[in-house]
């Protein structure tokens, strides 16, 4: 099953945000195929990061859940706020 996890960023949190990225990034490619996309989301000058996208393959959604609290971001105290949902891909169309 797929989900969605939508993180917002503590304000003023860019410093904390760029000291944790390299753990971040390989736990995100240690997910392998589980990973479908990943990104920040970005503040209205298009540049600066103020939260993170995922979508996410897992088995339920207290997996999914699971995924989110491992991440080092999360670990570091870097989110205001983390949701997850269940997600289906419509398009592309497969």
């Amino acid at each position: 099953m797929q989900f969605a996890i939508l993180n917002h960023d503590k304000p003023n949190s860019v410093d904390l945000r760029m000291k944790v990225r390299p753990t971040h990034l390989d736990y995100l490619r240690a997910a392998g195929s589980k990973l479908m996309t990943a990104g920040p989301i970005l503040a209205d000058d298009g540049q600066t990061p103020i939260g993170s996208l995922l979508i996410v393959e897992a088995e339920d959604l207290a997996a999914a859940k699971r995924f989110a609290a491992e991440d080092p971001y999360a670990k570091a105290g870097l989110f205001s706020s983390c949701t997850v949902w269940p997600w289906r891909l419509v398009f592309p169309e497969k």
